[in-house]
């Protein structure tokens, strides 16, 4: 069992590496089968394939992306799920020009096979 997946904390921790990796691969362990993503622009994205699909898009459309995560308030804790809100922001380049963005979110974590897994994200505007 994965040390950084044993915990709430450590998902987190874990989540938030992976996305800056831009890497698929780092990201889709952390995933659960049936998670729901959905993005500040509104759409979301149904289990683990449209997530995995979403979240390519973006690693493809945003270069040299930098990705951190704040302000993290933990609204419960149990044996079998968890919830936290956060901010987030992000900073790259698409097109070959500056972008950014940040925002709000919330995610819902579920314990799977005694590891934590990403359920729910719902990101917003700040």
């Amino acid at each position: 069992m994965s040390e950084a997946l044993q915990s709430p904390d450590g998902l987190v921790t874990r989540y938030e590496n992976a996305l800056a990796s831009q890497r698929w691969a780092a990201v889709e362990p952390l995933i659960h089968p049936d998670a729901c993503v959905t993005f500040s622009d509104g759409t979301t994205h149904r289990g683990r394939d449209a997530v995995r699909d979403a979240f390519e898009k973006n690693f493809r459309a945003i270069e040299n992306e930098r990705y951190e995560v704040t302000n993290i308030d933990w609204v419960t804790r149990t044996e079998a799920f968890a919830v936290y809100l956060f901010e987030f922001a992000w900073a790259g380049s698409v097109d070959g020009r500056p972008a950014s963005g940040a925002g709000r979110g919330t995610c819902v974590l579920t314990k799977d096979g005694g590891e934590w897994r990403l359920l729910v994200e719902h990101l917003g505007p700040r």
